[in-house]
C-alpha cells in the first residue's frame, strides 16, 4: 500500500511522530481486505492486537511517499503473526512484528479461511 505523509502524521520539524508508523500499518492491513471488497471483520470474527515489537530506522518526513508491505509469517489456532514495513523507495524506514488474536465475539477463536484468503 501506498501513503503520502501529510502535516498531520509529523511534528513541526516535518519529522513523522513514532506512533503514525503503528497508523500506517493498520491501515495496509485493513486495506488487504478493503481492495478485495471485504472488511477485517466477518460474521462475528475480528482481530485484536496481542503483541508488537517494532524498530525503528530513518525517519519518514513530511511529503514522502511511503510503501507499507505485509508479509503473514504464521498461523497457529486463534493467532496471526504478521511482517510489516514501512519504505521510502528501497530504504527501509520502519519494520515489526505484530501478532493478532482472532475473536468471536469476545472469546479467541481458530482464524477462519475466509480472512486467511485475504492475508495469504
Amino acid at each position: 500500500m501506498e501513503l503520502r505523509v501529510y502535516y498531520e502524521d509529523t511534528d513541526l520539524g516535518g519529522i513523522v511522530y513514532h506512533s503514525r508508523y503503528l497508523n500506517f500499518c493498520e491501515r495496509a492491513r485493513s486495506e488487504l481486505f478493503f481492495k478485495r471488497g471485504e472488511k477485517p471483520v466477518w460474521r462475528g470474527y475480528h482481530f485484536i492486537v496481542r503483541h508488537i515489537e517494532a524498530t525503528y530506522h530513518l525517519p519518514a518526513t513530511l511529503g514522502d511517499l511511503l510503501t507499507v508491505e505485509t508479509e503473514l509469517k504464521e498461523v497457529r489456532g486463534a493467532r496471526l503473526l504478521l511482517y510489516q514495513r514501512v519504505r521510502r523507495g528501497e530504504e527501509l524506514l520502519f519494520e515489526m512484528e505484530i501478532t493478532l488474536v482472532c475473536l468471536r465475539g469476545d472469546r479467541p477463536a481458530r482464524v477462519p479461511d475466509h480472512f486467511l484468503q485475504v492475508l495469504g
